[in-house]
């Protein structure tokens, strides 16, 4: 049994780590940093609470350590777990810069221990079906595929304020930017180049509340983006291609459904109902035939099953920490871009090992 102590008890912690963790066979949330509230044992009542980082670190039996703090704490969190000789994942985005995430890597090399970013939406219900999708080859040459998390929030977030402060690491560009762009790296490796725009719409927005991405690779066009004023949302997926196109509106329902309980139980968990499912559109002889395609099942507890065998070491890490990097580079041109109103080259020559 591989026990667990969650750095951070806030909305991460609590909707997708807490219950994950309690949810994978051979993992154990044995502790939680809580400084100064008790919200975790309520709701794991055999867990032991720690007030520091330091009281946590000096507990020897525990042999994983997750970082769910806020993002602009990550990198210094982070930093100390490694210093203290123990295995760590790290919330999404692991730093604000990459510069950071590249000490990080450094780091863990050097202490022998792992640093696994925490991008669950690889295992998205709408993601696992486009990628099942691509590697048939139903849907021919990719011209063209967008990836949009639009939301209607026209209010600051009364308990996550740091959300909104861009010294704290907030901004969509950096949270939800940070999951689609993974998914698109994951799905077609290092774009040659970036365009980027990036917006505070809301009138009282001081971190950047919008943003569009291109990026092109050779032959097609991957399109990314984020708002916070959309009432309905646009299509979470859109593929374009010669044989047809896929469309698929809403969101996978898992963090839904882990915003209501402590442990995975329903045997059907990440089905999606048949009228969310996304549609395919193809041409036959000229006209167009539409179906709809049945998901694949997303399942989050792949994630941390994955993190179970990595630190027995029976697989490597289930997300690579160069990936992370990858991602707040990629983020890091995007601000160029749009601060200078001009294509930005991606020279990925330049990666820590």
């Amino acid at each position: 049994m591989i026990r667990v102590g969650l750095i951070g008890f806030g909305m991460a912690g609590r909707v997708f780590h807490g219950p994950l963790i309690s949810s994978v066979d051979g993992l154990e949330l044995a502790a939680v940093l809580e400084r100064s509230t008790d919200n975790a044992v309520k709701r794991y009542p055999r867990i032991t609470t720690y007030r520091s980082l330091d009281a946590i670190l000096a507990d020897a039996s525990l042999d994983l350590f997750v970082v769910a703090t806020p993002s602009g704490t990550h990198f210094e969190v982070a930093r100390q777990v490694l210093e203290a000789g123990k295995n760590v994942v790290v919330d999404k985005p692991m730093s604000t810069t990459s510069a950071q995430i590249a000490q990080l890597i450094q780091l863990a090399a050097t202490k022998g221990r792992l640093l696994i970013p925490f991008h669950n939406r690889r295992w998205d219900s709408d993601f696992q079906t486009i990628q099942k999708l691509l590697h048939e080859g139903s849907l021919g040459r990719i011209v063209y595929l967008e990836s949009r998390f639009d939301r209607w929030r026209p209010n600051p977030p009364a308990d996550r304020l740091w959300k909104e402060d861009p010294n704290a690491g907030g901004g969509v560009l950096m949270d939800i930017g940070t999951h689609i762009a993974d998914q698109a790296l994951h799905l077609f490796g290092l774009p040659e180049a970036i365009f980027a725009d990036i917006l505070c719409e809301r009138e009282w927005a001081r971190a950047n509340d919008a943003f569009q991405l291109r990026l092109p690779y050779p032959g097609f066009t991957v399109a990314l983006g984020a708002n916070s004023l959309s009432m309905p949302a646009r299509p979470r997926f859109h593929i374009r291609s010669s044989k047809g196109n896929f469309w698929k509106w809403g969101l996978d329902p898992q963090e839904a459904a882990l915003n209501q309980i402590v442990r995975i139980a329903d045997p059907g968990w990440g089905r999606e109902l048949p009228e969310n499912w996304g549609t395919l559109n193809v041409d036959v002889e000229g006209g167009s035939v539409s179906r709809p395609v049945a998901p694949v099942l997303g399942d989050y507890r792949l994630y941390y099953a994955g993190v179970r065998d990595a630190v027995l070491g029976k697989a490597p890490a289930p997300v690579a920490a160069i990936d992370a990097w990858r991602v707040a580079r990629l983020l890091e041109w995007a601000v160029e871009s749009s601060e200078q109103r001009r294509e930005i080259p991606c020279d990925w020559t330049l990666q820590p090992k």
